[in-house]
């Protein structure tokens, strides 16, 4: 499924195309790229070379054969995207290429933007997970993401379903202050059924990728992709993933530069915490609200992270105040509610629990889980949210 974009509207630096030459030629990854670009001193210099050149720099066949004569037809669906307003292609020898990634061995030369490129500057924090989430780490993700973004910190993610999507839906609902980094080409969108969120994204946020326009789903570019989440962000955030994940690939890329690396825990029954638990295990900060996070982040944010883990702990503190005194509340008025722990509890568990029947016990579930107090789990039993 594709972005629908409008037609061009703005004239395209002198150099750009030989940006989008260099990000299409084949056999150049990152690395060489860049040798070239040190060596040449820029993108057009590059082309301008000899074959002599680029095969002492590395280039070989395909390469070599493509510096002399690019293919400037496959390189003209980028151009025209580009041409459009909101669209863009910072490159790192841009004086607005983030410092981070500058910092950061083995990334791309190269980013297609479209939104908000202002957003790519600022401090980001990023959320992974699970794409099948449990309801009460679907929350988290969101409230996260939502709190975070209030505080002026942007959530980077990789638009993917579950964690992903929910991480992104809470920044879009605190003003927009997310990054989608996507694993195709900006004219897709990948999956299918976050494009509502994508579109929601380009006009409120920043969506980014190192893949030219027309790059269709490949599962070799994911990695690449979380390299690229981890490499922007001051810190991950992992919220319910298995050990055995693309979220621990992200958090191991953030531990490899240098980032901060957060986990959420869980129940010791849900096989999605597994991964978490590993990741505190190994040395990640145990986080259970935003202000463990701005603890955390505060050196790299100032004075003005110190304020706001400040502000974070009082406000988690009044608001764990007001959730015990509801929870209590509630729990009287409810039998079923006041018999459930936040671990998973099947219907036959809370009918001898409670002393209720089981036609009495699922009537009241039904109330709880209309009212957003229970959910239901992928195995069929129930869990307080």
């Amino acid at each position: 499924m594709t972005i629908c974009v409008a037609r061009p509207t703005r004239e395209l630096a002198d150099d750009l195309k030989y940006w989008v030459a260099l990000i299409r030629t084949p056999g150049v990854g990152p690395m060489l790229a860049r040798r070239l670009l040190d060596y040449f001193g820029g993108a057009e210099a590059i082309f301008l070379g000899q074959r002599q050149q680029w095969q002492a720099m590395g280039c070989k066949g395909k390469a070599v054969d493509w510096l002399a004569d690019p293919d400037w037809d496959a390189c003209a669906l980028d151009l025209k995207w580009l041409a459009t307003d909101n669209h863009h292609l910072i490159h790192c020898l841009s004086p607005t290429w983030p410092r981070l990634l500058a910092e950061t061995e083995g990334a791309p030369i190269a980013l297609y933007a479209l939104g908000d490129l202002d957003l790519i500057n600022m401090p980001q924090l990023a959320i992974v997970g699970s794409r099948t989430p449990t309801a009460s780490g679907r929350d988290a993700a969101e409230e996260f993401g939502r709190h975070l973004a209030s505080k002026g910190v942007v959530v980077t993610s990789g638009l993917a379903l579950g964690v992903d999507a929910a991480a992104h839906q809470g920044a879009l609902k605190a003003g927009g202050m997310t990054i989608a980094v996507c694993g195709t080409g900006l004219d897709r969108v990948y999956p299918r059924a976050n494009h509502g969120l994508a579109q929601q994204i380009a006009e409120q946020g920043l969506l980014l990728s190192e893949f030219p326009l027309g790059t269709a789903v490949n599962a070799h570019n994911f990695p690449k992709r979380n390299r690229v989440i981890s490499a922007l962000s001051l810190g991950t955030l992992v919220v319910e993933a298995a050990v055995r994940s693309g979220s621990l690939i992200t958090a191991r890329y953030a531990s490899e530069q240098g980032r901060e690396v957060f986990a959420m825990p869980g129940s010791i029954h849900n096989p999605l915490a597994r991964g978490c638990h590993k990741l505190i295990r190994d040395g990640a900060k145990l986080v259970e609200n935003a202000a463990h996070v701005f603890e955390e982040l505060a050196p790299q944010l100032g004075q003005a992270g110190r304020d706001l883990a400040k502000q974070a702990a009082a406000e988690v503190d009044r608001a764990g105040a007001r959730q015990a005194a509801a929870q209590a509340s509630l729990a009287e008025q409810n039998p079923v509610l006041s018999v459930m722990e936040y671990e998973p509890i099947s219907v036959d568990q809370l009918v001898q629990k409670s002393g209720l029947t089981a036609a009495e016990v699922s009537s009241m579930l039904m109330v709880l889980e209309l009212e957003g107090q229970v959910a239901k789990t992928p195995t069929g039993e129930f869990i307080r949210r």
